[in-house]
């Protein structure tokens, strides 16, 4: 396939020949480990170097042996989708002591190891930190005790550390999300959506207490994505009296005609004086104030199980080749590091800075300095919080601020779920704000009819979690009725707004934009958010919709893969949708581990073709029983996926057979994952504060009117590496190709070489994007803040 042009991996000072890596799992398992695990065996041997297993962590490296292998490519075939750690993980009391450190540096040092790569929680990496500190003193102690030679001071004479951070419960300071905590999120989501139908058919009440004893970024999240009516986090204990409150609220949702009631209590909660709040101390509390019928459900070690979300899989994968890099480029006086996500970016951070973070939060804790634990969580942690509070908490009437301003919410162009979400967020935040929300059914076509109609706060209840678009959608652009959509601006006097959706969305905007210039009443602060499962949208690097369709895609691969499990070699040809977006086809290749990915973006003929047959063919000879290669629906006019299906079977006759799928609108279907529902309510609620701010700055009391016309009134809200920024849709006219509907820059197209060394192909990897070390931030710019994806 045709390469993009990026600087070469392959020189001197990134060569791994003659290195030795190890890689270990330690602490409690998480969902994707076996990715990173994947990615470190892989990239490690792609650039030269020996890589080894050390099974069941610490334990194995004390212990040596057998439970120190070296890998292979095909040792970690077929791994990516598993859950847990098949390489098996252990406490292990003795790499604590002195002396079990001492034997754990003679096992790496018989096979020539200085280079470890440990995927695990805070403890784990302090241990490894330790381990570095100690190493030179070790190594002058096995040389006095006779078990190694006086040379091997001087040639092994310094031990590199890179970690990645393994939890479910992302409590590890530096790191926007660690590796399982979105598959996490998907165990208990889909068991809160379950329980919900239970709840509503029975009007019960159900506490939902999940994994999270130090940290409540579960219970926190989950409540935010199931919209909880109320939730429980160690960080910030309820006020004293906060039984009464909560009693309170219950009755008055269950008042307006609300048939359920979910509470998330995390395992840790506790309250300000320090005693523990159980799941079974709320529900009795709920049963003796309020005689509601009530049910405890508590998740425990469901969360930690199952296989790894889309997003968990690419996050290790990207994480496990970063630390290779890492491990490459580092020197005797690198600190040891860890490999962390920030916004949409990976970065190294120096690893004892992100725990000693990690510790001051449960100091914080400990101190009841709740405010300040928050705090040192990071802003995404804070966001969480506050967006919570804002959604879930309805303020008396008479505390609302009084704006006098109507703001509409409309959604554009093809479903995508997380839109809801969105809505939802928009209209809670827009009436807290102190503003008349309305809501357009149908799009701009349902606009310019006139289907517009005022949205309260309990329209919205349970809106998070439905899939598709509950306002209805449709694709038509307003330019045609350009006059009736302002007489309708006029007649219910909109003020501001707010449209979800995709290219669609854009186009409208810069449609509205352009009117302006002839209607008044289109002079209005505008905001747009892109939500589209194809992320094609310029301005942005991610999509509201694009990871519940990522995680469609990925499912689906694994039960093909899985129905050729025990037959003979198949190839299995899969189309995904995008339009001319390569997106889904390269990152669901990604996540399920194909062995190639046709895009449009990266042209490829029929001997690129030809070269894939003959690397699938030789590997299929040699090692794995099932293949996948994925298609974008729009790659190429003439290479159907009937031909390439047609190709792999003609050329592969005799080793492998060919199958094909099609997987069409099942990818834009279904509950939206918690990444959309986070990522919509949370992108949303920012969206509407900014349009409350432009509408003080744009109200002419002179008029008694608002009358925004700049540019900067126009604006799409999107993720851009590590920021979240407002752009005008006008400036964004130059990034995009309108004709293919793509933006002329697409940061995935860097994943792409990724996945081809992952699919053992020599090719080029551009390293330039990789992380440099930098230094943990206590108070990032507030604009800074791209974590608010989750």
């Amino acid at each position: 396939m045709a390469q993009p042009d990026t600087k070469k991996i392959f020189f001197e000072n990134l060569s791994g020949a003659g290195k030795a890596i190890a890689v270990l799992t330690s602490g409690g398992d998480a969902q994707g480990m076996n990715a990173a695990v994947r990615a470190v065996v892989r990239m490690g041997l792609y650039v030269g170097a020996k890589v080894y297993f050390i099974h069941e962590g610490y334990q194995g490296m004390v212990d040596g042996g057998d439970n120190i292998r070296e890998a292979t490519w095909e040792t970690v075939s077929s791994m990516l989708q598993v859950g847990g750690t098949v390489i098996g993980s252990a406490r292990c009391k003795e790499f604590r002591s002195h002396e079990g450190r001492l034997k754990a540096a003679h096992n790496l040092l018989q096979r020539g190891i200085t280079n470890l790569c440990v995927i695990g929680g805070d403890g784990s990496l302090t241990g490894a930190n330790l381990f570095r500190e100690e190493w030179s003193g070790l190594l002058t102690e096995l040389v006095e005790q006779g078990l190694i030679e006086a040379d091997s001071v001087q040639k092994y004479s310094a031990l590199h550390i890179v970690g990645m951070v393994g939890s479910i419960d992302n409590d590890f300071c530096g790191t926007d999300m660690t590796i399982g905590t979105d598959s996490a999120l998907h165990r208990i989501i889909e068991v809160v959506d379950a329980i919900m139908t239970t709840a509503q058919s029975h009007q019960r009440t159900f506490v939902l207490e999940v994994m999270g004893r130090h940290c409540g970024y579960l219970a926190l999240v989950s409540a935010l994505a199931c919209g909880a009516d109320w939730v429980l986090i160690p960080e910030m204990p309820p006020e004293d009296g906060w039984e009464d409150k909560m009693c309170g609220k219950l009755s008055a949702t269950r008042s307006r005609g609300t048939r359920l009631n979910i509470i998330i209590v995390a395992e840790g909660a506790i309250n300000r004086h320090g005693k523990p709040i159980s799941s079974s101390y709320v529900k009795d509390l709920v049963v003796r104030n309020l005689g509601f019928d009530t049910r405890v459900t508590i998740l425990g070690h469901v969360q930690r199980g199952g296989t790894p979300s889309g997003f968990d899989r690419i996050l290790a994968s990207r994480m496990g080749v970063e630390a290779v890099l890492a491990l490459l480029e580092t020197t005797a006086n690198t600190p040891a590091c860890v490999v962390s996500l920030c916004g949409n970016q990976s970065v190294r951070l120096p690893l004892m800075e992100c725990v000693q973070m990690t510790q001051e939060v449960q100091k914080a804790m400990d101190n009841k300095r709740f405010e300040d634990a928050v705090k040192l969580r990071g802003r995404s942690f804070e966001n969480n919080l506050k967006t919570y509070k804002l959604l879930a908490h309805r303020k008396p009437e008479s505390e609302l601020p009084v704006s006098n301003f109507n703001v509409a919410v409309l959604n554009v162009g093809a479903p995508a779920a997380g839109m809801n979400a969105a809505v939802r967020s928009a209209v809670r935040v827009g009436i807290s704000e102190g503003h008349k929300m309305f809501a357009v059914n149908d799009g701009f076509e349902g606009f310019y009819k006139g289907q517009i109609k005022e949205i309260k706060w309990a329209d919205v209840g349970g809106w998070t979690g439905q899939g598709g678009s509950l306002l209805g959608t449709k694709r038509t652009l307003p330019a045609k009725h350009v006059e009736k959509i302002a007489e309708q601006m006029r007649k219910h006097n909109i003020n501001a707004l707010l449209i979800v959706g995709g290219f669609e969305a854009l186009e409208s905007l810069l449609q509205l934009y352009e009117a302006r210039a002839i209607y008044e009443e289109l002079c209005v602060p505008m905001c747009m958010l892109p939500a589209t499962i194809s992320n094609n949208v310029p301005g942005t690097d991610l999509s509201i919709g694009a990871d519940t369709a990522l995680n469609a895609i990925v499912e689906t691969c694994d039960r093909i893969k899985q129905s050729a499990s025990g037959t003979k070699r198949r190839v299995f040809i899969i189309e995904t949708m995008g339009g001319y977006c390569g997106y889904l086809a390269t990152v669901g290749g990604l996540a399920s581990g194909a062995d190639a990915a046709y895009i449009y973006e990266e042209p490829f003929d029929i001997r690129d073709l030809q070269a894939n047959v003959e690397h699938l063919t030789e590997k299929m000879k040699t090692s794995i029983q099932r293949g996948l290669v994925l298609r974008n629906e729009n790659s190429n006019e003439n290479y159907t996926t009937d031909f390439i299906y047609q190709l792999y079977s003609e050329e592969g006759r005799g080793v492998f057979d060919c199958r094909k799928n099609v997987l069409g609108h099942m990818q834009q279907g279904g509950a939206p994952s918690p990444f959309d529902r986070n990522f919509g309510t949370k992108i949303s609620a920012k969206a509407m504060q900014w349009v409350t701010k432009k509408l003080v700055e744009t109200f002419r009391h002179d008029e008694g009117r608002v009358f925004a016309n700049s540019e900067d009134s126009c604006c799409l809200l999107g993720m851009r590496r590590r920021a979240l920024i407002f752009q005008p849709v006008v400036q964004l006219k130059d990034e995009t190709d309108f004709i293919h509907r793509i933006p002329k820059e697409q940061w995935w197209l860097k994943l792409r070489p990724l996945m081809k060394i992952l699919a053992k192909y020599k090719t080029s990897y551009d390293v330039s994007d990789s992380g440099q070390l930098e230094h943990v931030v206590h108070n990032q710019p507030k604009e800074s803040d791209a974590s608010v994806a989750m």
